[in-house]
């Protein structure tokens, strides 16, 4: 982190603009910022924000792609002491209406193609689900009117001070809701800026550093754990609007790009790309994956074909911030299954149901103490005292520690499998269908079965021939008899959230009635 200690999450760009002025903040599209530019869009469009009558402490929503727009508006909220709420850009009428009513955002600012995709029209976000809606509209790209870039490009030139306080919300970032209804997770400036310190010394985030940021700017990991960051040492970023394979390594070799992070399924279809072993990607020297499991097979053969390339493991959840455990890159060869060890400024415990520590190997719930936490759920007491019950953080995550105190996730607790009595972990028996070379993205779910209770069930994308009994033969030779799938469906792709986690929830719902796509081939 600069020497200079932000109070609020907007004057850690205040600081670097500062500190180099001229430097190139941000590239996006055809546009280029510098240091001093960004700064200057961020008191204008703060200034606007107040003009419309918003105060501390209101909420505004924003609802669009990947833009440097989007940024302004986000440290444009700091400045003015307002509470920024991203919405998922992929989210339908009914949910974003449940994301403006749950938070009560007195403003909302979005891509009018996201607005239509939605099924909303395009006055801001009147239609099906979405009540009665903010008091302030506007657009983030593609608009006119009350248009962030369009505020960003003209206005007072007077430096403005932050109105926001170190405790103070600095947004409100809805949980990815892989198994239940999304929660608001309350996170202040506070815990934001011990976040972004995180991440620089424990990522080794550096000045000189050339980023590519492509996953979503609402979600946590790409805003808190590289961008945000990044612009708190000084990095010049590449920020793009979308994961395409092809893309991504083309602009990974156009931009010399030396730091780049994605969830494994962007990292699969990389390694599955024809261009991955014909772009040049020399300049690549930091790669780090997290949001979801990594299949070790996957991992394996990225480090194979990457050799200089230094990967990390990066692990947590929303309502830490997100960052709450890495892997390091010389770490990955004796322990390529591990998430890491616990970051600075996280406790980290594994424990029972009595919140004992377990012993190490040993599966037990992650729980969490830290000043990167949320300060729990908003307008939720009942979930709040829940999640924090005991005075730690329970994390929903199975895992275990070994004698090194690195850690092991098995599975999140609500999608291990009880079949006849025996616990299964889905994330295991995923990684034994990842081994065959057939499978290009395998779930695994429980679904109702008259004799067992709950069968473990295979969701499979397929890349090549298989058929589902030679598949549970193939997952019978590595693991347990109980745990090879009682039925394999196929299908073109998973259900996912934009940061790679499957939504298993509506695998369940789509499978849990369907009779078995194939019986066993053999009575386990």
């Amino acid at each position: 982190m600069p020497t200079a200690t932000p109070r609020t999450v907007d004057e850690v760009l205040r600081i670097s603009a500062q500190r180099d002025p001229d430097r190139t903040a941000l590239r996006f599209r055809e546009r280029r910022w510098s240091y001093r530019e960004l700064d200057l869009a961020v008191d204008r469009v703060a200034a606007r924000l107040r003009e419309r009558g918003l105060r501390p402490g209101d909420r505004v929503a924003a609802f669009g792609r990947n833009s440097d727009a989007y940024l302004v508006l986000f440290l444009a909220c700091s400045r003015a002491g307002l509470v920024h709420v991203p919405v998922n850009y992929n989210a339908r009428a009914a949910e974003v209406g449940h994301m403006l009513s749950q938070s009560g955002s007195g403003a909302l600012f979005a891509d009018p193609s996201c607005l239509a995709a939605a099924g909303l029209d395009g006055g801001g976000g009147r239609g099906p689900g979405a009540g009665p809606g903010p008091g302030v509209r506007g657009t983030l790209r593609e608009g006119a009117g009350d248009d962030v870039l369009a505020w960003a490009a003209s206005g007072p030139v007077e430096p403005l001070r932050s109105a926001a306080e170190p405790d103070g919300l600095a947004q409100l970032l809805y949980t990815s809701g892989t198994t239940s209804a999304p929660k608001g997770a309350m996170l202040s400036h506070r815990a934001l800026l011990d976040e972004y310190a995180t991440c620089v010394d424990t990522l080794d985030l550096a000045r000189d550093d050339v980023p590519l940021h492509a996953l979503p700017l609402y979600h946590s990991a790409q805003m808190h754990v590289f961008l945000l960051p990044y612009l708190a040492v000084g990095a010049t970023n590449h920020l793009v609007d979308g994961a395409d394979a092809g893309d991504l390594l083309r602009r990974v070799e156009a931009d010399g790009a030396t730091s780049f992070f994605a969830p494994p399924t962007v990292w699969i279809d990389i390694e599955r790309h024809p261009d991955f072993a014909r772009r040049d990607l020399s300049t690549l020297r930091k790669a780090y994956y997290g949001a979801a499991a990594m299949p070790v097979a996957v991992l394996a053969r990225l480090r194979e074909t990457l050799p200089r390339v230094g990967f990390y493991n990066i692990f947590g959840q929303t309502e830490a911030g997100p960052l709450t455990a890495v892997l390091r890159p010389e770490e990955h060869r004796e322990r390529p299954a591990s998430v890491g060890l616990p970051v600075p400024r996280v406790q980290l415990r594994v424990v029972d149901a009595q919140m004992n520590d377990v012993a190490a190997g040993e599966r037990g719930e992650v729980v969490y103490r830290s000043s990167q936490l949320c300060s729990g759920y908003w307008r939720m007491p009942d979930e709040t005292e829940a999640a924090f019950a005991g005075g730690w953080f329970h994390s929903g995550d199975l895992a275990y520690r070994d004698e090194e105190g690195y850690l092991y996730v098995v599975d999140r607790i609500k999608d291990v499998i009880n079949s006849g009595g025996v616990l299964i972990a889905s994330r295991e028996v995923e990684e034994a269908l990842y081994s065959h070379p057939a499978v290009a993205e395998a779930a695994v779910i429980a679904t109702p079965h008259p004799r067992w209770v709950e069968a473990v069930t295979a969701v499979v994308v397929a890349r090549g021939e298989a058929s589902a009994h030679e598949l549970i033969e193939h997952v019978r030779a590595r693991l347990s008899p109980q745990k090879a799938p009682k039925a394999v469906h196929f299908v073109e792709r998973l259900p996912r959230n934009p940061s790679g986690k499957v939504l298993k929830r509506e695998l369940r719902e789509r499978f849990g009635g369907v009779a078995s796509a194939v019986a066993c081939a053999q009575r386990v």
